[in-house]
């Protein structure tokens, strides 16, 4: 399902744009901290669940950086020609932590590394399943009233590092309480799994809106057309 024009009076527009570009300012700056926790931690203790997280959060940053480089534009037409190219940079970075995680997640099943405990990990996904739902759901709402298919997107990618955060958590704390490092792998394989299904969306463009447009848009639509 691709993008349909939705029509929402130009202050309106303005107003939803301002607020996309603080909303991807929060998660550049934010995930940039997750992703430095999460990698270091993963190092340390040969964690392919939390490699594949951090990778991730570095996924949000480009798909963030993407989307400021489309709403840097000043004028909306301009913003609208430079949404397919930050979709396809979403995709491609989405495929590229796929890859490098099921690999990871082979070789440490196949018994060349193990796994150890990692309670900064679990106290960062801990904290990833309280703030990531709150910056998902406000992007994907601004996104849907602009009907912006790469601000939804990154809105997905937001809600899917909240996903991802639980199956990071179960996955620790299994291996930490239970001595089951099978399942850091597991963790890490569906984590790219998951990525490759978005992936392929963004690629396709189908993240946004159609029919589900948000009662503010439709209500501007109306008032524009009296």
């Amino acid at each position: 399902m691709t993008t349909q024009p939705v029509t929402i009076s130009t202050p309106r527009r303005e107003a939803l744009t301002r607020r996309v570009r603080w909303l991807v300012t929060a998660t550049i700056g934010y995930n940039v901290v997750e992703a430095v926790v999460a990698l270091g931690a993963g190092v340390v203790a040969s964690s392919t669940a939390l490699l594949g997280f951090g990778l991730d959060s570095l996924v949000e940053v480009s798909s963030a950086a993407a989307l400021a480089w489309q709403f840097s534009a000043r004028d909306h037409d301009h913003r609208q020609a430079r949404e397919r190219t930050a979709l396809h940079v979403t995709a491609v970075s989405f495929f590229a932590l796929a890859a490098f995680v099921t690999l990871e997640a082979i070789r440490t099943l196949a018994g060349s590394t193990t796994p150890e405990h990692s309670r900064v990990g679990i106290a960062l996904a801990a904290v990833s399943l309280v703030v990531m739902p709150v910056l998902s759901v406000t992007q994907r709402r601004t996104g849907r009233q602009l009907g912006s298919a790469s601000a939804v997107a990154d809105s997905k990618q937001t809600l899917l590092c909240t996903y991802l955060s639980g199956v990071l958590l179960l996955g620790l704390i299994a291996n930490a309480a239970l001595g089951w490092s099978w399942a850091d792998p597991i963790a890490g394989l569906v984590i790219a799994v998951v990525a490759v299904r978005e992936g392929r969306d963004a690629w396709r463009g189908d993240t946004c809106c159609g029919a589900d447009v948000e009662p503010q848009a439709l209500s501007d639509r109306s008032s524009d057309t009296n």
